[in-house]
């Protein structure tokens, strides 16, 4: 008998397989299969036989979360290990409002549900709150929210519903609806004993210090992305009474299709202390203190199968590095990267702290009101006597000056070519590899991205730099320091860093940062201006120090009173030493391909104009070196 690969997954391998079997046998020794009726019946065994196995095949993956494809079976795997995926997150927006009314109470109240619509890209999103809120009136006028403490409203429709105990049954409470955003769910139980909505019952994560009596409720992701809500059992949380009403509030949103929206106008209702439906005497303007953002789709499956062994492994608390990556994106559903440093590992050392940054998925920054939601979150797994501080994100950019090299006798239209070469590299950009803590930019592989663009493309010289953008303070004296994480080149000649246009005070022309090395390993940085004959002068001999060894830049106190660039942003270059950049520690690496550029030349060489190559040796031609430009364009 031959020997047989029973793992076998191709069809037509699995047919000769078969056929082999069968010739081994006396019987069908000189068989001609494919000439006879008899090759249908192979045919079905084989079919049969690939389907099984692709089916076994299936089952065998899906069993495990690291193979599983499905997002049934993937939130299932997570859900044996306690894990809850992400809901949609809903945008939120934060608004104030001041309320003309003659009614003669003390207090007005806004009701739960619909506050404000806003529109974003000619569709019109509705606001609301999940619990009411109350304000004192004052001189005929309401005030709900203050610059400082304002009034955050939930992209969504606030929705209801009730579920009647019935102990006698095995029952469930599912929500219907799979775009909730769970952080808004208020549950309710009203007893027999009970008035109005009855008690409400608080959402946990874990069953820690959990008694019989804890009204408490856990929520868990079930079939097509809806949730289920699991009650008590007499032992663990309070168990629910028969004939007891439930009575579930939550929003339901667009995820991220609501962030946007700036401008909004009020549709709210109100009632008196007396539960009265109360009408302002005149309309209601909005006032927007933070525009809609955060809003977030629901956990994929690439996210859950990466963080879901992760938090496990935390077993609710932050230890290491991984634990806090794993629950601060556990608590803050906008997070899209994290990086996590000890304070050992911090220059000085600063023992007893931990220092997080956090790219959130919309926007740069995390806001001042996320950061203490986050940090007060953390603070309940954290280890006592540990310090934990949430820094700004610092990006460091990662820009291309790339001349490229093209037939032209291949070539009808150089645009385009250009614009195709621009659509890989963006594509590139946003790989894994980068968009990320600890990302890298692979030089070679960038050559060869532009290399297969087209047949036409002959070549190309690129060069690398990095950057990174300061924000200033204004009119203020201050010290700064930028760090680039990776080794400088070193020009003996200078003009290795390069910034964009600012002014200081004393000065009234527009300055620039420059170096001028002592070593390769240290430098000094300096302040020039160009004058009216285009001739460098030195405004600031030292006001700085190059590290080029490290790839830092410590700025002494000075006083910049305007920026070129918007925002208060100096842009800071720099040419690594390595044409591999990598963003470490708590540097967020971004191939940034709106500021790089493509230089589409000619090779008049490859179409034979110049056949001995006379030209190459002039200007025509590029280097990867760095230019000797004095300032950043």
């Amino acid at each position: 008998m031959p020997f047989t690969q029973f793992t076998n997954l191709d069809f037509d391998q699995i047919k000769v397989q078969i056929k082999d079997y069968l010739r081994a046998n006396s019987n069908f020794t000189d068989f001609d299969f494919e000439g006879s009726n008899f090759s249908v019946l192979i045919d079905t065994l084989a079919y049969n036989t690939y389907i099984n196995a692709f089916n076994a095949n299936l089952v065998v993956n899906e069993s495990f979360l690291d193979g599983a494809t499905v997002r049934e079976n993937v939130v299932s795997h997570a859900r044996n290990i306690g894990y809850i995926p992400r809901s949609k997150t809903a945008a939120k927006a934060n608004v104030t409002f001041s309320v003309p009314t003659d009614d003669p109470g003390s207090v007005l109240t806004l009701d739960p549900g619909l506050v404000c619509v806003g529109a974003q890209d000619n569709t019109a999103y509705r606001f609301s709150i999940p619990e009411s809120i109350t304000a004192t009136i004052n001189g005929s006028v309401a005030q709900f929210g203050t610059t400082e403490n304002p009034i955050e409203v939930f992209q969504g429709s606030l929705l209801s519903t009730q579920f009647l105990v019935n102990t006698a049954q095995d029952q469930r409470f599912i929500l219907d609806n799979p775009s909730i955003d769970t952080s808004t769910i208020t549950v309710f139980v009203k007893g027999i004993n009970d008035t109005g909505l009855g008690r409400e019952f608080r959402l946990v994560d874990n069953i820690l210090n959990i008694d019989k009596n804890s009204e408490i409720f856990l929520i868990q992701e079930v079939q097509e992305e809806r949730y289920e809500l699991l009650f008590g059992d007499g032992y663990f949380g309070k168990k629910l009474e028969n004939n007891a009403v439930v009575t579930v509030r939550y929003i339901v949103t667009d995820g991220e299709l609501g962030n946007g929206p700036s401008l909004f106008d009020f549709q709210g209702n109100f009632s008196n202390d007396k539960g009265n439906r109360v009408i302002p005497t005149s309309s209601v303007p909005v006032t927007t203190v933070q525009k809609a953002q955060n809003g977030g789709e629901v956990e994929n499956v690439s996210s859950i199968k990466y963080f879901a062994p992760r938090l496990y492994s935390a077993q609710y608390r932050a230890v290491t590095a991984r634990d806090y990556e794993a629950i601060i994106a556990s608590v803050y559903p906008n997070t899209e990267s994290v990086a996590v440093i000890g304070g050992e590992e911090l220059s000085p050392p600063q023992f007893g702290n931990v220092q997080i940054s956090i790219k959130p998925k919309n926007g740069i920054y995390v806001s001042d009101f996320d950061k203490q939601n986050i940090l007060n979150r953390i603070k309940q797994y954290s280890i006592a006597g540990i310090n934990q501080k949430i820094v700004d994100l610092k990006i460091l950019y990662v820009e291309i000056d790339s001349t490229v090299y093209y037939n032209n006798t291949q070539v009808s239209n150089v645009d385009n070519l250009r614009t195709n070469i621009v659509n890989s590299l963006t594509t590139y950009s946003k790989d894994v590899d980068m968009n990320r803590f600890g990302g890298r930019f692979k030089y070679s592989k960038v050559l060869q991205l532009i290399d297969r663009v087209d047949d036409s493309i002959t070549s190309n010289v690129t060069k690398v730099r990095i950057r990174r953008d300061m924000k200033v303070l204004t009119n203020q004296f201050a010290q700064y320091e930028l760090c680039f994480g990776n080794r400088f080149h070193v020009n003996p000649n200078g003009l290795n860093i390069k910034s964009t246009g600012f002014k200081i005070a004393g000065e009234s022309s527009t300055v620039f940062f420059t170096d001028n090395p002592i070593d390769t390993e240290k430098g000094t940085l300096a302040i020039v201006k160009i004058d009216a004959n285009d001739n460098k002068v030195v405004v600031a001999k030292e006001a700085g120090i190059v590290d080029y060894k490290k790839g830092e830049i410590l700025l002494n106190t000075v006083n910049i009173i305007e920026t070129d660039r918007p925002n208060n942003i100096i842009e800071i270059q720099a040419f690594p030493e390595s044409n591999d950049v990598v963003g470490l520690k708590d540097l967020y690496l971004n191939f940034d391909i709106s500021s790089s550029g493509i230089n589409m030349v000619k090779d008049v060489i490859a179409s034979g104009e110049d056949i001995s190559g006379v030209s190459f040796t002039r200007d025509y031609y590029t280097s990867s070196y760095s230019n000797g430009a004095l300032q950043r364009k």
